[in-house]
């Protein structure tokens, strides 16, 4: 076969990767010279712990598995298993942990209670002031920033793949065919439209303007090396309010008892951070749902997470190099781990995973190659 992938993020860059591994040919066109968008704006975790149980989590441990292998082949997507920790302080915040240790899905997700000194074992940069910590041993990392350039150079490496950067696709000619802004025509067997974040346009035209997909915005920063490895992702437990894997009574009371801190509730507000490989920090986010979204980037945000951090650290942040916003698209049904509908003959639109992604973007990508056929 010949797929036409059009969108070179993630989740467009893995329905190329299991084409071309399944011995099909592939196009992948990109509006920007490569990708720019979500993909490489976010934190490149691989994050099971949160998931909520059946199929969203089901997806998530078989992307983590694909991610896996594919670090094998690709060492450049810097794979590595790191796991998870969420430092606790509070009564109510262990109480929301041990309801997510009683989960029947928490032996899938690697789930355990640690003592302080349990967790410092695992991560000795978290110096700071807990009493107990939730771990989450399937939760891993890559690298965002140069996960696509590595997967495209293997993919080029195949010879049944063409890459066509600084090419907007303007609309669909026929069956599986689709015009670029050049004026040229590439037919397939099937079209992919992965276009993130990007819902106006053709992917209005096509879908309509009832998409049930929205867009969402969020800032994070990065900081100079730490010095030291931080050898887990490290979430706080404002992300228990944010994960669907953590609803339960004793969530209901941690929100009664124990509030967001201000800023945290008013921007809507977690704690992930990861260490690149470089050494620095990735740490975010916040979550702006209102149109039309800021186009700057506020400060109260940046000092909220930094207290955060350094009280988990123990010591001050390294510098912070760089503050960045990004957009993402998220299905508006929470229920569904992707939106991926059939626009027109032999054309099909998959978009709207959210912040899930990096983590679910090899196991999204395959059933689409599963249900086409490829």
């Amino acid at each position: 076969m010949r797929v036409i992938v059009v969108g070179a993020g993630v989740v467009g860059t893995m329905h190329a990767w299991h084409a071309v591994n399944r011995g099909h040919e592939v196009v992948q066109i990109e509006r920007e010279s490569e990708a720019r968008g979500a993909s490489l704006r976010n934190f490149g975790q691989i994050w099971v712990s949160g998931r909520a149980g059946g199929e969203e989590l089901e997806t998530a441990l078989r992307a983590r598995e694909l991610w896996e292998g594919i670090g094998e082949q690709v060492p450049g997507l810097g794979f590595r298993p790191c796991g998870s920790l969420t430092p606790l302080r509070t009564e109510l915040e262990i109480a929301v942990a041990e309801a997510a240790v009683a989960r029947p899905d928490a032996a899938a997700r690697g789930y355990k209670l640690l003592t302080a000194d349990e967790a410092r074992a695992v991560n000795p940069a978290l110096r700071g002031d807990f009493v107990a910590a939730l771990w989450c041993e399937r939760d891993a990392a890559v690298e965002p920033r140069t996960a696509q350039l590595a997967l495209k150079k293997q993919l080029l490496s195949s010879g049944r793949y063409t890459f066509l950067g600084g090419r907007e696709v303007r609309e669909v000619v026929g069956e599986a065919s689709v015009r670029d802004d050049h004026g040229d025509v590439h037919t397939g067997d099937a079209v992919v439209l992965c276009t993130g974040a990007w819902l106006g346009g053709l992917v209005r035209e096509l879908a309509g303007p009832d998409l049930p997909v929205r867009r969402v915005r969020l800032q994070m920063m990065q900081t100079d090396p730490l010095g030291e490895t931080l050898t887990t992702s490290v979430a706080d437990p404002d992300s228990f309010r944010y994960y669907p894997a953590y609803r339960s009574e004793a969530l209901d009371a941690l929100d009664a008892g124990q509030p967001q801190a201000p800023t945290a509730a008013e921007h809507r507000m977690q704690l992930l951070m990861v260490q690149r490989r470089g050494g620095g920090l990735t740490i975010g986010d916040t979550h702006e749902y209102e149109h039309p979204f800021s186009f700057d980037v506020v400060e109260e945000p940046y000092e909220h997470l930094t207290r955060v951090v350094e009280s988990f650290l123990g010591r001050p942040l390294p510098r912070i190099r760089h503050r960045w916003a990004g957009v993402y698209a998220q299905c508006t049904d929470t229920g569904r781990v992707v939106h991926r509908q059939q626009v027109r003959d032999g054309v099909w639109l998959v978009t709207g995973p959210g912040g899930r992604g990096m983590t679910c973007s090899p196991a999204i990508a395959e059933t689409t190659a599963d249900e086409l056929g490829w």
